[in-house]
């Protein structure tokens, strides 16, 4: 009898399900959104599948429907998709309300937390830096700059309109620095970036430089 190895996290779920489910799930850009009852019918069309338990299945769809990605594609006019991408019905508004109000908590939550462990990691690094022996300071006379001679400074290139395109690189003013990304979608109301980490977000034009 042949031996076939269970998946162990749900990473691997969702990589199978992408796997053998393509037009239902995605592993990169905007996630589409799940018919209600998915797990159901995941369950019926896995129940011989020896590689999934229910247990991780159902552990790895809450996963997958807490990302950003998935997230973000919970918007008006959105169709729900089933196993095989068909239409499932439109997502009503309240859906659409829960799924922003969950993307900006998830967000604020991991900025914030981001922002603690970065303060945190300074703070230790100061702590461990030896104690240097500082030798009198000389007394330098500066000569006054010339009148022609002006800093130079480098800064990033405000992003044109015409640059605003899906698959273009671009950077993005995440915190206090940019960070590369590219161009996933572009509307009115902003330009939604996926960063190199693979979260996914939508942000002003104004925040865009290459």
């Amino acid at each position: 009898m042949e031996n076939i190895e269970k998946l162990k996290n749900s990473k691997e779920v969702i990589a199978y399900l992408v796997e053998i489910f393509p037009k239902c799930f995605s592993a990169k850009g905007e996630a589409k959104p799940l018919k209600i009852g998915i797990f159901q019918d995941l369950a019926e069309r896995l129940k011989e599948d020896s590689k999934v338990s229910k247990t991780l299945l159902r552990t790895a769809l809450r996963q997958y429907t807490a990302s950003w990605r998935y997230l973000h594609g919970a918007k008006k006019d959105a169709v729900r998709v089933d196993l095989d991408g068909n239409d499932a019905g439109v997502l009503d508004a309240e859906h659409i309300e829960h799924a922003q109000k969950t993307l900006e908590e998830s967000k604020t939550k991991f900025f914030a937390e981001r922002n603690k462990k970065n303060a945190e990691q300074k703070a230790n690094a100061e702590k461990k830096k030896p104690a240097v022996k500082r030798a009198p300071k000389k007394v330098v006379k500066k000569s006054a700059p010339k009148a022609d001679q002006k800093p130079t400074i480098k800064v990033e290139r405000p992003i044109n309109e015409s640059e605003l395109k899906s698959g273009q690189s671009v950077k993005v003013v995440v915190g206090k620095a940019p960070v590369q990304a590219t161009i996933v979608e572009v509307s009115k109301d902003g330009v939604q970036v996926e960063l190199l980490s693979g979260l996914s977000l939508k942000v002003k034009r104004e925040h865009l430089f290459v």
